[in-house]
């Protein structure tokens, strides 16, 4: 049990309407554990003990006595709960304007919707008001939001994490999800948060996937996108597909069919009632309390039959069966995570069918049971972000973290709407460790510099930050693009401890990593300062002439600080 005490909360949060409660106190997790130290959001639709629950419906609003088990077991890991966030009423939309507390602007853009229905928490995450949030997925609302604020969006595999103490949308495929700056970030969350628990009737365990995929791997792509007249979208998403085959994918057309009528069904079918059976007692007592088109949606459940449920559910099988085929030959399945961006002006002008556009690639993950992962792809010209997701079997959480991971840093973006950089890539927790090859880079490799994306596309972690025994000398090459140094290894006594960085690279990549070494550099073993070797980066003898022997400085990052008035500071 958390012993549970109060934390002061930071003042005056940017756009308040993200808050539906923001107290002055935080509820305080416990002194140590894997989250120590961090601070998460809980979309109002999730229960905090003590703290009303709205779901975005005043009317509605009840203060429980209990947190919801996943708000618990984050508490217990040593989380602090810093308030909860507005969404679209009832979790029912994936625009973010559709709630009595106003609509939730995007991080980046303030004119441009933030999407749903876990609107609050993708802005609190984006912003950097808190270090993780809690949202929920039953068509898209953990991942459309992500995508749209250049954030993380997990959307576990269904009963991974428990529902219980969560209002449900349709409670046979909802899923708690999380939103993070960065993948390993959401990871670590899910780390924490999983776990079986009987008191939900849809919690399960399963059976994860523990190998990262390969170094090379298939993906599926929809053979015919839809965009809907947004260019910038399709461009970025073609950008998004060049960098995953960059990285050792292949990309496979496939017909998404199947797929785009399981998403038809969701709202189109009698699956609907879903969304009436979850709030039904409130609802008919307190229709008009709900507002629209919230309350059109969930009144549809009434015109469907119990047998119209249950030809509803056979149809949904017999599309599961076909999308199974899908998968023969594919590892994964990549979409756009919305196809498109709409002002709130435009989306509250049209909130259906601008609504039904930013959820083409989401309503049928849920449906057929996979997992899935946005991860921010760019900023587009225009200035918008853009995401992909990345869609796996269920239980491939962690592979997709893994490959996710590598995509995001790949990207060179920024954390949310923050500007900071993007940390170190961190081992993703519930993966086997696979086979790894421990390399010094020296130069343009270091973290923050221009080739370091070769390492972090590759899987590659940061290991340690070091020095080389004291027989090398360092030379700053000339005529390099960008510039590179070469290291040199001479005769005891005539060299100097130079400042490297050691990186952990699976084995299985290493080998496309030393394709890309130009000449006059070559990969050889390298000596540490604590006498342990390496591989490493050297430097041919004849390729010094004309180099600036820059030893004295004791490393690459002090050289390249000394060409400028602004130090280079480490990340």
């Amino acid at each position: 049990m958390v012993q549970e005490t109060t934390l002061p909360t930071p003042a005056a949060p940017l756009a308040p309407q993200a808050w539906i409660h923001y107290p002055a106190q935080a509820i305080a997790g416990a002194s140590t554990g894997a989250l120590a130290g961090l601070r998460f959001a809980v979309k109002d639709n999730i229960d905090v003990g003590g703290w009303p629950t709205t779901a975005a419906c005043p009317t509605f609003a009840y203060t429980p006595e209990h947190h919801a088990s996943v708000v618990r077991r984050l508490l217990e890991a040593g989380a602090s709960v810093a308030g909860k966030t507005n969404l679209d009423q009832f979790a029912c939309g994936l625009s973010g304007t559709r709630s009595p507390y106003g609509a939730v602007p995007n991080a980046i853009n303030p004119l441009y919707v933030s999407g749903g229905s876990s609107s609050g928490s993708a802005y609190v995450v984006a912003t950097g008001q808190v270090d993780f949030a809690l949202g929920t997925d039953t068509a898209g609302s953990g991942r459309v939001p992500a995508g749209l604020n250049n954030i993380v969006g997990l959307k576990p595999s269904r009963g991974l994490i428990s529902a219980r103490g969560v209002v449900p949308a349709a409670q046979a495929v909802d899923c708690v999800s999380i939103f993070a700056p960065t993948v390993a970030g959401a990871a670590r969350v899910l780390a924490a948060a999983m776990g079986h628990d009987p008191s939900d009737p849809y919690s399960r365990q399963l059976e994860m996937a523990t190998a990262p995929l390969g170094a090379r791997f298939r993906f599926g792509v929809p053979a015919e996108l839809e965009f809907f007249g947004d260019e910038a979208a399709r461009l970025a998403f073609d950008g998004a597909l060049a960098q995953l085959q960059a990285m050792g994918g292949e990309a496979v057309p496939l017909d998404f069919a199947p797929l785009s009528a399981c998403a038809e069904m969701l709202y189109g079918s009698a699956l609907v009632a879903q969304r009436l059976e979850a709030i039904r007692d409130f609802f008919d007592a307190h229709e008009a309390e709900v507002i629209e088109p919230v309350r059109s949606i969930i009144a549809s459940g009434r015109s469907y039959s119990a047998s119209d449920l249950v030809a509803a559910q056979t149809r949904l099988a017999a599309l599961g069966q076909q999308a199974q085929a899908l998968w023969q030959g594919v590892d994964l399945l990549v979409v756009p995570t919305a196809p498109t961006h709409h002002t709130i002006a435009h989306m509250q002008a049209d909130p259906v069918v601008l609504n039904r556009q930013l959820g083409a690639y989401t309503n049928f993950v849920n449906l057929l049971d996979y997992a899935a992962l946005s991860v921010p792809a760019s900023i587009r010209p225009d200035g918008l972000p853009f995401g992909i997701t990345l869609i796996g079997r269920c239980g491939s959480d962690w592979q997709l973290a893994e490959l996710g991971q590598r995509f995001h840093h790949a990207t060179g973006l920024t954390q949310g709407a923050t500007g900071l950089p993007l940390p170190t890539p961190q081992p993703i927790p519930g993966l086997k460790s696979a086979p790894t090859v421990r390399v010094a880079v020296v130069g343009a490799h270091l973290s923050g510099m221009p080739l370091n994306g070769q390492l972090t596309e590759r899987g590659a972690t940061l290991a340690e930050r070091t020095h080389t025994a004291a027989q090398y000398r360092l030379y700053a090459l000339p005529g390099t693009t960008p510039p590179k140094p070469g290291l040199l290894r001479v005769s005891p006594g005539l060299g100097k401890r130079i400042e490297v960085e050691v990186w952990d690279m699976p084995l299985a990549h290493y080998g496309s990593f030393v394709a890309l070494v130009p000449q006059p550099l070559s990969i050889g073993t390298l000596t540490l300062a604590d006498g342990n070797q390496v591989q490493g980066f050297l430097c041919e003898p004849l390729a010094l002439e004309g180099a600036t022997d820059i030893t004295h400085l004791g490393g690459w990052r002090a050289y390249i600080a000394s060409l400028s008035a602004t130090p280079v500071t480490t990340p």
